[in-house]
C-alpha cells in the first residue's frame, strides 16, 4: 500500500521493483498482496496496455483505520488493550508521549 500511496498508481511491477530495493519478495507474492488488497477493496485496478494498474481505492487513513482493527480483531480478539500495553512498554515513551496519549483519550 506504501507504494500505491506515494505513486497514486502503480503496477505490481512498480510495487515489486520498489520492494526489491530493500528486501527479497518474489514477484508472485507481490501480485498475490495486491489482488487481496482489491478484494478487500484497498486497491482499484484498470486495464492498461499490458497490465493493471492499481491506485487506492480509500482514502489512506480509513485503510490504516481498518487494518488495524483487523489485526487487533484477530491477534488481541478485539481488545486493543494489549496492543496498547505492548507498544507502551517497548518503546521508551517519555511522560510527555504518555500525557499526550492521555490527552487523545480524553477527546470526546
Amino acid at each position: 500500500m506504501k507504494v500505491v500511496w506515494e505513486r497514486e498508481t502503480a503496477t505490481v511491477r512498480d510495487v515489486y521493483e520498489a520492494l526489491l530495493e530493500r528486501r527479497k519478495v518474489a514477484y508472485t507474492t507481490v501480485m498475490t498482496m495486491m489482488k487481496i488488497l482489491e478484494q478487500k477493496k484497498y486497491l482499484k485496478k484498470d486495464a492498461s496496455d499490458r497490465a493493471f494498474v492499481y491506485r487506492p481505492a480509500q482514502p489512506k487513513g480509513k485503510v490504516i483505520g481498518e487494518m488495524v482493527r483487523e489485526f487487533i480483531d484477530r491477534v488481541f480478539n478485539g481488545s486493543a488493550e494489549p496492543l496498547l500495553v505492548h507498544l507502551v512498554n517497548d518503546n521508551d515513551l517519555s511522560p510527555e508521549d504518555l500525557a499526550e496519549i492521555a490527552r487523545i483519550r480524553r477527546k470526546p
